[in-house]
């Protein structure tokens, strides 16, 4: 069963949800969703963690930030952990929230055990370049017609499986529940200076990609690259982790039960 809470911290209230007994594993989503994103993975790794999934600073449930940098959310995980008395934890994050996961790795070694990095972006020099001048995800403006919700729908829907409007119903309510900052997190990683942060991650690291997602996938390998680690492909999948959120938590368990991946 999941339950849900709210941690008192220096930063403000941050909303979770969790399951499970034992070491504890935390989830860190992506822009703009929620602990949601994790509905389906959380009892699967509960039966044999103490999985928990956390609302990010600014999304879901949990207050805003004083500002949407990678740096302002870590700091918001790092507060949830100690609100939670976790001095380590395995983490893993999924877009955005491996980002996120990257920073708290590398600022707090001592307290990451492992690292799942899931879906994410390699965000170096080259790459800023890159984003410059790209149409902002997720951007739209609100209209007293609600076309907008058409639009945000829209926008996301080549990235989603077909048949599968309730995972797309899923995403944009946690899209509205995040604005005014909904694009927020997009902008805090175009402006993340991860080439400077990974050599100082000092846990074993697994990156996940899935081969339908065209954002991530074709960083997978130069992310793994830099940081000499092994990889998974979750065959299918696409942004949206629940789709295939059998086979992640799957992949997920066995690493942290010190399962070995490839290296590529």
């Amino acid at each position: 069963m999941i339950g849900f809470g709210y941690a008192r911290t220096p930063l403000g209230q941050i909303h979770y949800a969790e399951c499970g007994t034992g070491e504890p594993v935390l989830l860190l989503h992506q822009t703009p969703r929620s602990w949601d994103e994790y509905r389906e993975v959380l009892p699967l790794l509960g039966a044999g963690h103490r999985a928990i999934a956390m609302d990010t600073l600014g999304f879901g449930a949990s207050a805003p930030p004083a500002e949407h940098t990678i740096e302002a959310y870590a700091d918001g995980v790092l507060a949830f952990m100690d609100a939670l008395g976790l001095e380590t934890a395995a983490v893993a994050g999924h877009h955005t929230g491996g980002v996120i996961a990257v920073e708290v790795a590398a600022r707090a070694p001592g307290r990451v055990s492992r690292l799942v990095l899931s879906s994410t972006p390699l965000v170096d020099a080259e790459a800023r370049r890159r984003r410059e001048g790209r149409p902002q995800v997720d951007h739209v403006t609100e209209r007293e017609d609600g076309s907008h919700l058409v639009e945000l729908w829209a926008g996301r829907a080549g990235f989603y499986p077909p048949g599968r409007p309730d995972l797309l119903a899923r995403f944009v309510r946690d899209a509205l529940a995040a604005r005014p900052g909904l694009a927020g997190g997009h902008r805090a990683v175009a402006a993340y200076r991860m080439e400077d942060r990974l050599g100082l991650i000092r846990c074993p690291v697994l990156c996940v990609g899935a081969d339908d997602d065209p954002f991530a996938f074709p960083e997978l390998r130069p992310l793994a690259d830099r940081l000499g680690a092994p990889t998974a492909v979750i065959a299918g999948g696409m942004v949206p982790l629940e789709y295939r959120a059998a086979e992640f938590a799957r992949v997920v368990g066995t690493f942290l039960a010190g399962g070995e991946f490839a290296i590529p």
